[in-house]
């Protein structure tokens, strides 16, 4: 008995379904966002399914069962968002975690038949069709990917970075090299150090929900940071959906008032409410284009909270740090969500930027020691530190992400950054 049929019945249905009862329900938007999604996913994991049961012999049943379960939990998910809200555990693994891996696999798969096709056509021209069928093998690829990604996804790198404060540097943007040790920390310092915790891009949801975004905030806690920075993208569809449960993730920062300072990244002005009710319960300073002084280790230092905007980002960024100029003797720390204004600080006007919002470039090598990611030719300095000048940048690679698509070779970041300030 094949399930083939009943694959393809589901994918239609879904495909028609979900958008139509989306649209109903909450309206055209989201209509077209679930419609685009899965007018992505669908064809690519239909066309790999039948080359992979061609190949499968008696296991073909099996490959038709993986993808009709792939398409009723994307389709489930989908439609879950329509009134989105934190889930039950069972909901989040048999559905949210497997319907996305499906969607992320169905639309690798897309890209991996596009790739492989001028070697289908010549392969048919030749007259080879046993090797146009073997060829189905290699269609299972897109999904181990999607498959092996979910770990990516799931855990974060526990890492110390040592981030030193410079005086010089390159004349224009670039990737600087960067001290790394997992799961140790470094010898001491010799010069004065600010330990830093940075928590960038929760994105409370199904892939992190309350319990687990708490339970890492108590474990970067631990490290008894001297400042604990979030720059921004706290919600998901789902975590806008729950009241209070952003709070109840955040809990662990009441134990260290005073030394907790944040700022809005994008999807906080989705719900900039929920976020700033959060902050102010948990005893988190919100800077929405505002400055704080705090007394440290190394002394006192000034932050400079930006608010996320979208456009005039030059503009927006030249009047806030000429609104808060530099203090004396002050050490001067710099909240940017997205990294592109970074190249628009002056040389010399701020000392250290802290960004997240790219995700350390989500489809990278990183896992591999590699700093490649797709963002790497692009504006975006996608992970790790960059400088310009005697200004140095460090880009998170996000505490969770968002959505679509997992993170693929590049992990989340659990990290405890030392600032050093060099004596004299």
């Amino acid at each position: 008995m094949t399930l083939a049929p009943a694959a393809d019945v589901a994918a239609l249905t879904t495909l028609v379904g979900v958008p139509a009862w989306a649209w109903w329900r909450r309206g055209r938007g989201y209509a077209i966002f679930g419609l685009v999604i899965l007018a992505v996913a669908l064809p690519g994991a239909l066309v790999a399914r039948r080359h992979l049961a061609g190949v499968a012999g008696g296991a073909a049943p099996l490959v038709d069962a993986v993808v009709l379960y792939g398409i009723v939990a994307a389709g489930a998910h989908l439609a879950h968002l329509v009134r989105a809200r934190l889930r039950a555990r069972w909901f989040r693994l048999g559905v949210s975690v497997p319907g996305m891996t499906f969607i992320a696999g169905g639309a690798l798969a897309g890209v991996w038949l596009l790739a492989l096709l001028p070697v289908r056509l010549a392969l048919v021209l030749a007259g080879a069709t046993d090797a146009v069928r073997w060829l189905g093998v290699l269609d299972v690829l897109p999904f181990a990917v999607a498959l092996a990604s979910i770990a990516t996804s799931y855990f974060p790198r526990k890492e110390f970075v040592r981030v030193p404060i410079a005086a010089h540097g390159p004349p224009t943007l670039e990737r600087l090299p960067v001290e790394r040790w997992r799961g140790r920390a470094p010898a001491p310092s010799p010069d004065p150090t600010l330990r830093i915790v940075q928590i960038s891009d929760p994105h409370l949801g199904p892939w992190q929900p309350v319990h687990r975004l708490r339970r890492r905030i108590t474990e970067l806690l631990a490290h008894e940071p001297d400042l604990v920075l979030l720059t921004g993208d706290f919600l998901t569809m789902e975590g806008v959906g729950s009241r209070g449960a952003l709070a109840e993730a955040l809990a662990p920062l009441r134990d260290h008032p005073g030394r907790c300072f944040a700022i809005f990244g994008n999807h906080d002005h989705e719900s900039p409410h929920e976020v700033a009710s959060a902050l102010h319960a948990t005893g988190v300073r919100l800077l929405v284009d505002d400055e704080a002084r705090v007394d440290t280790p190394v002394g006192p230092v000034q932050i400079v909270g930006a608010d996320y905007v979208g456009r005039g980002v030059d503009e927006h960024l030249r009047a806030l740090l000429a609104r808060f100029p530099r203090r004396p003797d002050h050490l001067r720390l710099l909240l940017l969500h997205d990294p592109r204004g970074f190249r628009h600080v002056a040389p010399g006007d701020v000392d250290l930027t802290l960004s997240g919002h790219t995700h350390g470039g989500q489809v990278g090598l990183v896992s591999f020691g590699i700093d490649w990611t797709v963002l790497k030719r692009t504006r975006w300095p996608d992970h790790g530190l960059f400088g310009h000048g005697p200004n140095r940048l460090y880009v998170h690679r996000g505490t969770g992400f968002y959505g679509f698509p997992l993170r693929v070779g590049v992990p989340g970041e659990a990290s405890v950054l030392e600032v050093v300030v060099a004596r004299g």
